[in-house]
């Protein structure tokens, strides 16, 4: 697992502060991919891209746990941060790791948006789901290892195949 990048912050509604952090997180899966596999001495195919976590917080705590001033940030403003391997001031022994939890029960919001808040393969690629439901990823920052619960048995499901559905009247 690579460090993990507190990004940025940004000003959000009530006075809050919204904290962008990234990691290349090693989840354990290999590359099955024909293609990924025929390419594996091609670096550009062998390229992890960061995962992305948000948390929201108050300024003063922020000022406290990372030394950081946001107070002056108002909504929709944004401080490019950078720090690599940041550490909490209460407890500055642990690192701290993006944690992915894969789930089939989303939330409302997740739910009512499933077009955008559903795992897919690729940016509009087909939905990935797990015994026939959509999956949700959630991922948060932990102090200490992550507990990364991902499903390995997966299947897809395209567009095509629900227009071919509807098409047939199924």
């Amino acid at each position: 697992m690579k460090s993990l990048v507190l990004e940025s912050a940004k000003g959000v509604r009530n006075g809050k502060i919204q904290l962008c952090f990234s990691q290349i997180v090693e989840t354990g899966r290999t590359n099955s991919s024909v293609l990924g596999l025929l390419n594996a001495s091609d670096e550009r195919f062998a390229q992890q891209k960061p995962r992305y976590a948000w948390m929201t917080a108050e300024p003063a705590d922020v000022l406290v746990q990372f030394g950081i001033d946001v107070s002056g940030l108002a909504e929709g403003d944004v401080l490019e941060i950078g720090m690599v391997d940041p550490r909490l001031a209460s407890n500055p022994d642990v690192t701290l790791n993006l944690q992915i939890v894969e789930t089939t029960e989303g939330t409302e919001y997740d739910v009512a948006n499933f077009e955008t808040r559903a795992k897919r393969a690729g940016k509009d690629g087909d939905f990935i789901l797990s015994e026939g439901k959509y999956i949700y990823v959630n991922t948060t920052i932990v102090a200490g290892q992550p507990n990364h619960k991902i499903f390995t048995e997966t299947t897809r499901e395209s567009k095509a195949t629900d227009l071919i559905s509807q098409a047939l009247g199924e």
